[in-house]
């Protein structure tokens, strides 16, 4: 079911992703403080070239079968130019 624009999710779902998110970080070895350090890192580099909306920014693990990946979803709201 949609609401305002937005695919509504079951619970069931939600814990499952939540539980993929936890196993992914257990096989890769990172902590949530690694996890939360690492997104003040990037916060702090990414800022430095645009104006960020940090409240919507999602940061995760993704795995395959051989390798972990780094997902960033960081909504920009401006461009900052002439840079740092």
């Amino acid at each position: 079911m949609k609401i305002f624009g937005k695919n509504e999710k079951s619970s069931r779902q939600t814990a499952k992703e939540r539980l993929q998110v936890v196993l992914i970080h257990d096989r890769a070895r990172i902590s949530p403080e690694l996890m939360e350090h690492l997104r003040d890192d990037i916060i702090r580099v990414i800022s430095n070239y645009m104006e960020i909306n940090r409240k919507d920014m999602e940061l995760s693990l993704a795995n395959d079968e051989n390798s972990v990946a780094l997902v960033a979803n960081i909504p920009v709201n401006r461009l900052k130019h002439g840079g740092v």
